[in-house]
């Protein structure tokens, strides 16, 4: 075709393009249709497209793009340029070498990591195929991204594949342009790539033609296995004997937190437990969650996977390493639980497993490839109908949230102190860190300091404006945001802990930068401006400020902390001036002493407190609210993790009867603000039980009274502000019968509900509120 016909055209893409096969399969179209040129990634994480031919031909490839493009791409940009060739035209199209510098005109989604796709599996589970039964088999769709980039752009000199130099038939593969794994950057096969291996507890490797296979069979016989993954390790046992996780609650000293659980398929998991449709694509999903599933009863499992829950979490294994083991296993599931120690973080180096598992596993099955972030698993559960994450982490990091504004500047949040991640704040994202955990010791602070800067890293971070931390003077999470701000010369902003919780949920709602909402805001605890522990607030709030315009009666603590830990202490505090003193004792002596570390001597020295006020402070969490009322029925005496208390108080009211017993919240009014008078739903709730009714329905009552309570005041506070949006946020909106009872109730207010569904209710959702607000509060939104 003579020259003067030809057009050019130049597409830098932005949005999740790296990492996912895209340079592959911009070639296919390109040379299907004639064209010349180049596809190249960017430094950015984008990628730069550079076309020659006819005008109709390169629309045809743009069409395709958009319509054609892999499963798993977004864009968040695409721009095109037109012109004349104006220089040499290429004899071809290829894949030019990436270009560290180069920049697209938006940064572009570095890629979490993807779960091994149906045509991987099929070579693996195929006697003929070269990839028969190995484990790292992926493809340039699928496999890990995130958990082994050291940088971007993502090639595989900047990953921890670069230990493995590709054979020739993984090279034949990685350059023929019609091949799957065309420039695949993990690709690789028994002859080149990574290898397992199992190893005794002492560090002896035990010389196994199939160490998967064997390991299988150790868990077949009972014993406890350590998995390395993609992030870190598991620890493994069957799930149907009570005896292996018996012994695993023991050594890995979780005496009652629910364990996750992996099948092989979904029909494995159809034997225990429900799956809706929207469950099941989330199990089905290249992110490959845990997915909170409803048990079947009876639950054919052991018991003591899920003890006193109602729920089991559940997923599908989204590895090679996984599927194998689970191949081999012929069991219905495997406890497929994190290997960390509580306040650790995840392990992901051999040695360090073979120093700190010695005790706790019986053996250790291991591989030779280097883990760079560590990234636990991702758990979600369908609550009111709508996805909802507990902790976002693997197979979702670090894809960003889209906010409602654009930052001038960079923002970095380091959360709270319980289910922490962090977040780093530019344009018009926030990106958020892998689960850190409870930031309670050093290692765990140093984990989140390490995450945040891999982050930095790979997007590129060279300064930040302004770093938020929340406003508890004591969170260790604190240090780490005092250290960023020194270091980079910034602004520290401390955010309220439920102004950031009702922020998060504005910002991933869409809601503007000058709008206003009413917040429900209820969770265990936060630090309020007035130096009493709030968790049950209703706020008018934008991202500027807030105002208090609602809350759970104020509670006594007396000893503090000790309250969330033995939930007699604070069912006493509640019902002390409710009831006759000798009533009272009488009941938690005879029926709740449970509740108390130190029996009956701890109930008097409580009423002593109570009485002179010695080392009592007050609360509105709703978290010490349910805790009392778990305890109050018999379900649940001292915390064993987090959460304990609420859970298993759903746990029971998932089987109440609606309507069978009826309790009513008052509200009331006081200096100005609503009150939801909680000693009073609590005496109810003592006194139905006390006339003999199902505990089973007083929970039931007690969470749709406590909803209705909460639904009444933010719509009270919403008509008096003439606000249309209220939204529900803190880790009690994880509660699928409140949460429907208070969307029922403001949608049919005529009001706009918004919740959760991009970032957790609970505190993993923090640094986002905050990152939000240090932004617009330092005029950079």
């Amino acid at each position: 075709m003579p020259r003067r016909q030809l057009r050019k055209a130049v597409v830098h893409v932005s949005g999740l393009i790296q990492g996912i096969g895209f340079r592959p399969f911009v070639y296919r179209l390109a040379v299907r249709r004639g064209l010349r040129g180049y596809v190249q990634n960017l430094g950015d994480a984008g990628v730069r497209i550079e076309l020659y031919g006819p005008e109709e031909a390169i629309r045809d490839f743009l069409r395709a793009l958009v319509n054609k493009k892999p499963p798993i791409a977004t864009y968040s940009r695409l721009d095109i340029s037109w012109s004349r060739p104006d220089g040499p035209i290429p004899d071809g199209f290829a894949i030019a070498e990436s270009d560290v510098r180069g920049r697209a005109r938006e940064f572009s989604i570095i890629p979490p990591d993807i779960a091994t796709c149906d045509e991987c599996l099929r070579e693996i589970y195929d006697p003929g195929d070269r990839h028969y039964l190995y484990p790292f088999t992926c493809c340039a769709s699928c496999g890990p991204r995130f958990t082994l980039m050291y940088d971007i752009p993502y090639d595989r000199e900047r990953t921890a594949m670069k230990d493995f130099p590709m054979c020739e038939h993984c090279s034949r593969e990685f350059n023929d342009p019609m091949d799957r794994r065309f420039n695949a950057q993990t690709i690789c096969c028994p002859l080149c790539g990574p290898r397992m291996a199992l190893y005794a507890p002492d560090g002896t490797c035990l010389e196994r033609e199939e160490p998967l296979r064997e390991a299988a069979e150790l868990i077949r016989e009972g014993f406890i296995l350590a998995v390395k993954g993609i992030g870190g390790f598991h620890l493994a046992v069957r799930a149907d004997l009570d005896g292996p996780v018996e012994r695993l609650r023991e050594r890995r000293r979780k005496p009652g937190k629910p364990f996750a659980i992996m099948s092989l398929d979904l029909e494995a998991v159809r034997e225990y437990a429900h799956i809706s449709r929207a469950e099941e694509e989330l199990l089905k999903s290249p992110a490959r969650p845990i997915v909170v599933l409803r048990k079947k009863e009876p639950f054919p499992l052991s018991e003591l996977v899920a003890p006193g829950l109602h729920t089991v979490g559940v997923m599908l294994p989204y590895s090679g390493i996984h599927h194998l083991l689970l191949y081999y296993a012929r069991l219905p599931a495997l406890v497929m639980t994190s290997a960390n120690m509580p306040g650790e973080p995840m392990i992901i180096t051999n040695e360090e497993a073979l120093k700190r598992l010695r005790g706790v596993a019986d053996y250790l099955l291991l591989h030779n490839r280097r883990i760079v972030a560590r990234c636990d698993d991702s758990v979600v559960r369908v609550v009111d109908g709508k996805p909802t994450f507990i902790r976002r982490s693997r197979g979702y990091v670090p894809m960003p949230v889209e906010l409602p504004f654009q930052a001038d500047g960079v923002a970095i949040a380091v959360g709270a102190e319980l289910m922490v991640t962090g977040a780093i704040l530019r344009g018009s994202r926030c990106y958020l860190t892998q689960h850190i955990g409870d930031v309670e010791g050093p290692e765990a602070l140093g984990f989140l300091e390490e995450a945040l800067g891999h982050l930095a890293r790979l997007l590129r971070l060279r300064e930040a404006h302004v770093v938020a931390c929340d406003l508890h003077p004591a969170f260790l999470t604190r240090d780490a945001a005092l250290r960023l701000a020194e270091e980079h010369g910034a602004e520290l902003v401390e955010v309220q802990h439920h102004h950031a919780h009702v922020a998060s949920l504005m910002a991933e709602a869409g809601v503007g930068r000058d709008e206003l909402v009413i917040g429900i805001a209820c969770d265990g605890v936060g630090y309020g401006p007035d130096g009493t522990a709030w968790g049950g607030e209703v706020l008018l709030a934008s991202y500027d400020g807030f105002k208090r315009l609602g809350h759970l009666e104020p509670q006594p603590m007396p000893g503090g902390d000790a309250c969330a830990i033995w939930y007699g202490r604070m069912l006493q505090a509640i019902l002390h001036g409710q009831l006759d003193e000798h009533e009272l004792r009488s009941f938690l002596v005879g029926e709740r002493l449970a509740g108390f570390k130190w029996g009956e001597r701890e109930v008097d020295l409580v009423f002593q407190q109570l009485e002179k006020g010695f080392n009592v402070v007050l609360t509105t969490s709703t978290g010490r609210l349910l805790d009392a009322v778990a305890c109050l029925l018999g379900l649940t005496y001292r915390r064993t993790y987090e959460g304990e208390g609420a859970m298993k108080l759903e746990a029971a009211a998932s089987r109440g009867r609606p309507g069978a017993v009826r309790l009513v919240a008052e509200v009331s009014e006081r200096d100005g603000v609503m009150v939801l008078r909680t000693s009073e739903l609590v005496l109810q709730a003592y006194e139905a039980l006390r006339g003999g009714k199902r505990v089973e329905d007083i929970a039931c009552a007690f969470q749709l009274a406590l909803a209705e309570g909460l639904s009444e005041m933010a719509i009270r506070a919403a008509e008096a502000n003439g606000i249309s949006v209220v939204g529900f946020t803190g880790g009690v909106a994880y509660n699928d019968a409140i949460t429907r009872t208070i969307r029922e109730r403001v949608e049919a207010a005529g009001l706009r509900f918004i919740r959760h569904t991009r970032v957790p209710n609970g505190d993993g959702g923090i640094s986002l509120g905050q990152a939000v607000i240090a932004a617009v509060r330092a005029g950079l939104a």
